[in-house]
């Protein structure tokens, strides 16, 4: 069982989810309209093809927010537990899990220290954490523990357009302007937390080459998939997509 201490909820990855207004508006803000639908349509289908056979399987959904991919999983029928620190967001996740008609099991948790012991789920995933939680690395660690064989997670590339929105938003957080502040990640640093961790990267897939705020403006499903499907047919996606959502396998030891 872990012992690593939670670092202080005044951090703004903290703060901001445990406002009622922010839980009950999560959803509408991040996947209303043709874009959203389509990243919340792409990245189900993506977290369920690295993680099948989904049926029956432990799934464990770390910082599960709403419960979206926690719903999605059981509504496969896997078995889901999902932890957020924030009490407020759970609420809306419980709820939703009932009108949706599926089972969930929801808890108050924290990435830095889950209260599992070793390997407690087959599969382990987490979405738009690590990106904002202050000991990255401390959480990466702690969903490799708990997980027997599989990690799912998401992360926004540094070798994409998503690092000048980072640079910008984290020098406006600094001078005082209410913004939600971000990281961006080289693959290697990812793979040295894995590898320190017993996992290795096994499979990756990356969604957009321009950012999203940017389909958001045409708001157009039709006219996103001309663009990114011409960027990917030039080899742009491959080295420049953002977010990536990747699987970690745990290494035969």
């Amino acid at each position: 069982m872990s012992g690593a201490r939670a670092p202080r909820p005044d951090h703004y990855s903290y703060r901001v989810y445990a406002d009622p207004a922010m839980a009950e508006a999560f959803d509408s803000l991040r996947f209303s309209g043709p874009i959203g639908q389509l990243i919340a349509r792409t990245q189900e289908m993506v977290i369920a093809g690295f993680l099948e056979p989904v049926a029956g399987r432990t799934v464990l959904d770390v910082g599960t927010g709403t419960g979206r991919a926690a719903i999605a999983l059981a509504r496969r029928g896997a078995r889901v537990t999902g932890v957020d620190a924030s009490s407020e967001m759970l609420a809306v996740a419980s709820r939703r899990a009932h009108e949706s008609g599926v089972e969930v099991t929801f808890r108050a948790g924290d990435a830095h220290g889950l209260a599992f012991p070793d390997r407690s789920f087959d599969s382990v995933i987490c979405l738009r954490v690590l990106m904002h939680t202050p000991d990255w690395p401390q959480s990466l660690a702690e969903l490799c523990r708990v997980a027997r064989d599989r990690v799912v997670f998401d992360y926004p590339s540094f070798w994409s357009a998503a690092a000048l929105q980072a640079a910008f938003r984290g020098a406006a957080h600094t001078f005082g302007a209410q913004v939600e502040a971000y990281r961006v990640f080289r693959d290697g640093q990812i793979r040295a937390v894995l590898e320190a961790n017993g996992f290795r990267m096994a499979g990756k897939h990356k969604q957009f080459v321009l950012p999203i705020a940017i389909h958001k403006r045409f708001n157009s499903e039709a006219v996103t998939g001309r663009i990114e499907g011409a960027l990917s047919r030039a080899g742009f996606t491959r080295l420049l997509g953002s977010p990536v959502t990747a699987v970690a396998e745990r290494c035969v030891s």
